[in-house]
């Protein structure tokens, strides 16, 4: 175990990826930590790898995957949202929603990535101020949560949100269009 925490720690990238490949399966609490903080890795495929081990792990790491979410990092807590959604865990669904205030406009876009995926119906409220959110970035992820948790846009948003004039978001809007029926909610 000495070894791989060595070469979480300082190793090279390729060493890294594969000490992690070796914990995807590790029910060790201290290395579950391990993993976790290398979502915040210089390098892009090593926090992938962490990413992936997390979602593959079988043992019972909820707890501090959401524990996680109130980490100094942004990295670790737009990834863990996103590690918590696809290990299919609804136990999160209040700690992600507190995510869609974040600071960090990366961690709000998770969150709301995160929400959607969990169809977190009782995320209506905080998915639908995200809608006028400063970021484009994070009022796209806010149209996608909304049209995969079924909600209803009022056609006076969709209207205030189609001035931004983004293909992406445009495509979106036609979406909740659909979905919301000419009267809205």
């Amino acid at each position: 175990m000495k070894s791989i925490i060595e070469k979480l720690e300082s190793g090279t990238s390729q060493e890294k990826i594969n000490a992690l490949e070796s914990l995807a399966f590790t029910g060790d609490l201290e290395m579950i930590r391990k993993i976790i903080s290398k979502l915040d890795d210089n390098d892009i495929q090593v926090r992938g790898e962490a990413f992936s081990s997390l979602i593959l792990n079988e043992n019972e790491i909820s707890e501090l995957l959401i524990k996680s979410l109130s980490s100094e990092s942004k990295y670790v807590r737009g990834y863990v949202a996103l590690v918590l959604a696809n290990r299919n865990d609804s136990n999160a669904i209040p700690e992600i929603i507190k995510l869609t205030n974040d600071k960090s406009s990366m961690v709000r876009s998770c969150a709301l990535g995160a929400l959607g995926h969990l169809k977190a119906k009782q995320a209506k409220e905080a998915i639908e101020d995200c809608l006028t959110d400063s970021n484009l970035e994070v009022k796209k992820s806010a149209l996608q949560a909304a049209i995969l948790i079924d909600d209803k846009i009022s056609e006076n948003r969709i209207k205030e949100i189609s001035k931004e004039k983004d293909p992406e978001l445009e495509r979106l809007l036609v979406n909740i269009k659909r979905k919301s029926g000419p009267e809205g909610i």
